[in-house]
This record gives structure tokens, sequence and C-alpha cells, in this order.
């Protein structure tokens, strides 16, 4: 029995990403934000329940992947676009750009489905992980999204614009060959898990303070904290 566990909380996990989809195309970004981090808390339990358990099975490996696709990979593409086609007409009146500009979105798609295949292949992301995962990718979008949508003052068109270069730049990421620290843990224990704990209670502060916007900040100093330990590491080698 114990074996099917880890499996049952994969597909919990796409279970809550296909909402979240549903959400992100009716425009509904905070049920978009609850609904990825629910399919991410799944996603950390399968594989902790997996190494706990020691249930681990090939089936498992790909329904994971195939899980996180649609998860942390088609929802939050879905609201990008959503987000894009109702504010691209702040850069352009265009009806072709604003026909089909929105569609850049799911750059992201394509960049998490690679990199989840990146990831099943490449065995030097045992312990860590090569590139952003998209977990973190996802949820920096879908807080993105809301924070934009809710938090902003006002959306100038050089946001917008800087939105449209952050879809590629964070696309780049998660193929990228940067170094970044694993945010699924191993043991409950303090030790080797500083840096995650860390993270988690900044994210935590951050959201308390400025809202869900707080999660994309989140996400971007674990970015920076990761090339900061990957330039240290470099230096006393």
């Amino acid at each position: 029995m114990r074996k099917y566990i880890p499996n049952t909380l994969t597909s919990l996990n796409l279970f809550s990403g296909c909402i979240a989809a549903v959400m992100a195309f009716q425009g509904e970004f905070l049920w978009v934000v609850v609904w990825v981090i629910i399919a991410a808390l799944f996603d950390f339990s399968d594989g902790f329940a997996a190494r706990l358990l020691k249930a681990y099975s090939p089936i498992g490996k790909e329904l994971d992947s195939l899980a996180d696709a649609i998860s942390f990979g088609l929802a939050p593409s879905v609201a990008v676009f959503h987000f894009l086609s109702e504010n691209v007409t702040k850069i352009s009146q265009n009806p072709v750009i604003v026909e089909y500009l929105p569609y850049m979105a799911f750059l992201l798609a394509v960049f998490s489905a690679l990199r989840l295949a990146k990831f099943n292949v490449d065995e030097r992301q045992t312990e860590s992980f090569i590139g952003l995962n998209t977990p973190a990718n996802a949820l920096f979008w879908v807080s993105f999204c809301y924070g934009l949508t809710y938090d902003a003052p006002i959306l100038t068109p050089t946001l917008i614009y800087t939105f449209m270069v952050a879809i590629i730049v964070f696309s780049l990421l998660m193929v990228s060959e940067i170094p970044m620290f694993s945010l699924k843990v191993k043991s409950l224990k303090l030790k080797g898990n500083e840096y995650r704990y860390f993270l988690a209670v900044f994210i935590i502060g951050l959201t308390i303070w400025i809202g869900i916007l707080g999660i994309a900040g989140g996400i971007l100093l674990y970015i920076a904290l990761s090339i900061f330990l990957q330039k240290g590491n470099t230096s006393n080698k």
C-alpha cells in the first residue's frame, strides 16, 4: 500500500495544477497563486514520502515530470498570457501585436518542459539544481501577475516591457548552467538546511509586509543567493 502514496501525492500535484490553469484562464490570480502553492506542497511531499517510505519507481519519476509540466509550466504560462492579453494595449494599439504578443507567455511552458527533460537525464542534479527549477519559476510568475494586477499603483509601458523581458530571462534561466541549491529538504534538521529556512522566513516575512508580491521577491532572492553561493564555492577552490 505504501508504494502508492508518493504517486498519489504526485497525482494531487497534477490535479492542483489543472485547477490553477482553469483559474488562470478566468483571470482569478489569487486562486492561481493558492493552487500553485498547493501543487508545490504536493510536489515537495511526494519526494519526501518516497524517501521516507523507500517507495521509488520509474513511473513515479515520469509522473512527477508530467505533473510539474502542468502545475509549474502550463498554469503560470496561462496566467502570464491572461495578464498580457489584458494589458498589451498599454504598449501598442496595433491589432497584430495585441492579438499575438501575449502568446510569448508560452515560452515559459516550453522552457519548463525542456528544463524537466534536462533534469531527468542530467546526473549532476541529484543534490542540487542546475538552472532555475520549475516550481520556483511558477511561484514567481503567478505572484508577479497577482501583484501587478492588484498591488501595482499603475502599469506603465516600461513595466510591461520589463515584464516581457523577464519572460525571456526566466525561460533561459531554467535551462542555464547556473547551479542553484535545492528547495527540497531531506530532513527537518537545521543543519544543512540553513539557506532553505532563511529563504522560507524571508518569503513569509516579505509576504506579510507587502502581500503576495513578496513571493516573487523571495524567488529573486533565491536566484541571487544561489549565484552568490556558487561564486563563494568557486573562489574557495
